[in-house]
């Protein structure tokens, strides 16, 4: 499909990191429609995977409460492109750090994704964290100093997005990548 045209935007809303357009576009047939766009720097996230001595797969999550939901959710650990120029794959270890209290000896970048497509511009890097060894958290915010870190099986994880109890998108599509890697290596999971 070619042909859109993205005519202007204009700011509605300017907040500390995201702000809000009405943006304007003209449709291959000539029409002109407006719609409201969350603009945003985007966001990074990282699946932190271990194996056990027995080489069982287990990740490590963050349950935290999320505002916009007014609830508890659980989650890998991930956060805004809030500092500008920051390589991806820094974010993803700074936000290990501040989330879990991890450090990743090995970051390797799985996908790009593109979250709400219909809302936002928003683009998600995400990450696979491997060789991790525990530092001290460096939490920032009400909802991180009150979260928890929760160290599950990769089994029981994929589980809980079958089950409805994993519902956050980032944290579905990279559970379900990992286990999808390692069971084609031939990987216990």
């Amino acid at each position: 499909m070619t042909g859109f045209r993205h005519l202007e935007d204009r700011t509605v809303h300017q907040g500390h990191v995201w702000h809000v357009a009405v943006a304007s576009f003209e449709s291959p047939d000539g029409e002109v429609f407006h719609r409201d766009i969350v603009r945003s720097p985007g966001a990074v996230a990282a699946v932190p995977l271990m194996f056990d001595a027995e080489g069982t797969p287990s990740v490590v999550l963050v349950r935290q409460y999320r505002a916009p939901y007014d609830d508890v959710v659980l989650e890998i650990p991930a956060g805004m492109r809030d500092i500008p120029n920051e390589p991806t794959v820094v974010t993803a270890a700074r936000e290990l750090v501040e989330e879990v209290g991890l450090e990743a000896g090995s970051l390797r970048h799985l996908l790009d994704f593109y979250p709400s497509a219909g809302m936002t511009d928003s683009v998600l890097y995400l990450y696979l964290a491997t060789d991790l060894r525990a530092v001290d958290r460096e939490t920032h915010g009400p909802e991180e100093a009150h979260s928890e870190v929760v160290h599950l099986p990769l089994s029981t994880a994929v589980s809980m997005v079958t089950t409805g109890e994993i519902r956050d998108a980032k944290t579905i599509i990279g559970l379900l990548l990992v286990e999808r890697e390692l069971r084609a290596a031939g990987e216990r999971v």
